[in-house]
């Protein structure tokens, strides 16, 4: 069963005045499902979020063989948290979907995000401090999950030999449409409305939630050319393109290789379909609920397309962003492909 959350203590890193005396000392940008975002550690953030992360960075402790979900909003999160989760948990759980098999697997009847559940939005918000140890009894590696940047995560993290990061990224264009349509719908009506043309402004900025969206990339891609051993560095379209060669891939990095009579069998195959966008978005779990406080399941499940930002980019828009990209990425050897409007 998923793990949830359970108060500890309440964490009193910051009073309520503090807070807000804290929040006046640092830039804001408007935002785009609240008010404003703040630049706290160098990337934008939610008032909320800040308070978690404090206590976060504080409290947390890394275990040795933790295994750490690392992504920006909207970059394939739920999809690869769905795949840690079956690559190692394949020997606990029947994998396969035969309807002539009996299949009690949690990810058809847990969401992803309850199964891997993130460090800011679940297990450290709203002022909890979680006791890890009872809510991962007798499970390794813990399989955890954050949006964070490279530098903000807890030093336990970042100083563990042992710990392993999985970052999956997104080819900015297909990521600012997924953003927009994902928070478009989230807007309060007491804020004023938020034009496509504004988010894509606010986007080539870098005013996103855990944005700059380069400054993410580039600090898990470094980290992954400098331990290579630690972090793992993908791309959404490289796995679109060839999951299996992926989902092995990861497996071998976390320490949970596939032998050759599990690849004779077909397991990767079964994880694959598994763990397929057109499953998860039909299961009935995935269709109600919340499994992140505000965003409704059904939400996390629109296209997972490639390419999709053609519909809705103008040539002058994708050449922009492009270029953005281009020259915030120069010399670090981090590129996408140029798509082209047709």
């Amino acid at each position: 069963m998923p793990p949830s959350v359970i108060d500890h203590h309440q964490d009193a890193e910051l009073s309520n005045n503090e807070a807000k005396e804290f929040l006046l000392s640092l830039p804001k940008e408007r935002g785009w499902r609240t008010s404003h975002l703040y630049l706290f550690q160098n990337f934008w953030c939610q008032p909320k979020e800040i308070q978690a992360i404090i206590s976060l960075q504080k409290h947390f402790q890394a275990q040795e063989n933790d295994l750490l979900v690392a992504t920006i909003p909207k970059s394939g999160t739920t999809w690869l948290k769905a795949l840690a989760f079956a690559i190692v948990k394949r020997t606990h759980f029947n994998t396969s979907l035969s309807k002539t098999s009996h299949n009690d697997h949690p990810l058809l009847s847990s969401n992803p995000h309850d199964l891997v559940p993130f460090l800011e939005y679940k297990l450290y918000a709203n002022g909890r401090i979680p006791d890890l140890s009872t809510l991962f009894h007798d499970q390794e590696p813990r399989l955890l999950a954050t949006h964070l940047p490279f530098p903000s995560l807890p030093s336990s993290i970042n100083s563990s030999d042992t710990c392993r990061v999985i970052y999956l990224c997104r080819n900015p264009l297909d990521n600012f449409i997924s953003v927009w349509h994902f928070l478009k719908g989230m807007r309060p009506k007491t804020l004023p409305s938020l034009s496509f043309e504004d988010g894509f402004e606010m986007y080539c900025r870098g005013v996103v939630g855990f944005g700059p969206y380069w400054d993410h990339m580039l600090g898990y891609w470094q980290a992954s050319l400098e331990q290579p051993q630690k972090v793992l560095f993908l791309k959404y379209e490289d796995m679109k393109e060839d999951i299996s060669v992926h989902v092995k891939r990861i497996a071998d990095f976390v320490g949970f290789p596939f032998s050759l009579e599990e690849e004779k069998n077909g397991v990767v195959e079964e994880i694959v379909r598994l763990c397929s966008f057109e499953n998860l978005k039909e299961l009935e779990v995935n269709k109600s609920g919340k499994s992140i406080a505000c965003f409704e399941n059904k939400s996390l499940f629109r296209k997972g397309e490639v390419g999709d930002w053609k519909n809705h980019l103008t040539p002058s828009m994708a050449e922009r962003l492009n270029k953005v990209m281009e020259d915030k990425l120069a010399g670090s050897g981090l590129s996408f492909k140029k798509y082209v409007p047709v």
